[in-house]
């Protein structure tokens, strides 16, 4: 998350980027442990055997975990598969899914388009998902 995507991310999140890396406040799980590679039209998928072989151990060393955020469509495939029939529904559902877990579209600068049409985002989900960090983080 150290480029343009983790600025909006943390942008969305209304935390500081020390915040951010703060062990004691965020564990970052990413899909993959490496680097897929560049494909037409962005990154590579997360190599399939990834996820399999290192989320569960990593995930049950974890002792208070109190918001679970599934970040972009490769996650919501991998830990809410078939609840939803696109990320825009998995993403409109964060009242029910708060003070859990939640789902956002990637950050990233392609997704702009999805942004103008989903302008309700900025305008409701954000600032659910704010509070809820804030009441976390004590901010």
């Amino acid at each position: 998350w150290d480029d343009r995507s983790g600025d909006r991310l943390r942008e969305w999140l209304g935390i500081t980027r020390e915040q951010f890396y703060d062990p004691k406040l965020f564990a970052h799980v990413p899909m993959g442990f490496c680097y897929p590679g560049k494909g037409t039209s962005g990154d590579l998928p997360p190599r399939p055997e990834c996820a399999p072989q290192w989320h569960r151990p990593l995930l049950n060393t974890l002792r208070k975990i109190e918001l679970t955020m599934y970040i972009g469509k490769y996650a919501l495939d991998r830990y809410l598969p078939g609840e939803y029939a696109s990320i825009t529904d998995a993403v409109r559902a964060f009242e029910g899914l708060l003070p859990i877990r939640i789902v956002l579209p990637h950050p990233s600068p392609r997704n702009n388009i999805w942004l103008k049409k989903n302008a309700w985002f900025e305008k409701r989900a954000l600032p659910a998902l704010q509070a809820r960090i804030a009441d976390m983080t004590n901010g």
